[in-house]
């Protein structure tokens, strides 16, 4: 049960820096893209994201110090349940110890 919810968190997570990462190279931005996918959904993220104008050729994407904070945190939360996942299969496999 808590495998499943753990893993939909994770999935969600992921979708929506994936959705982040789409966003830098737009005009909405990293940090706006993936505030929207985590606020609604990672579908409604992805269309405002699709929807928002793409940046010129050859500029930078646009990252700002909210991407980078988001993007550190959710290295972090991605280990900590990579890491929860880890000890409930052990845990799982080895039910005496």
């Amino acid at each position: 049960m808590w495998g499943i919810a753990i893993f939909g968190l994770a999935s969600g997570i992921l979708l929506d820096v994936l959705v982040g990462l789409l966003g830098s190279r737009r005009d909405i931005g990293f940090g706006w893209a993936f505030v929207i996918s985590i606020l609604f959904t990672p579908l409604i993220g992805l269309i405002a994201t699709l929807i928002s104008n793409p940046l010129p050729a050859g500029s930078e994407p646009k990252y700002g110090i909210l991407g980078y904070s988001f993007g550190c945190l959710g290295t972090i939360f991605m280990v900590l349940i990579a890491t929860a996942i880890l000890f409930g299969l052990v845990a799982l496999l080895l039910p005496g110890i």
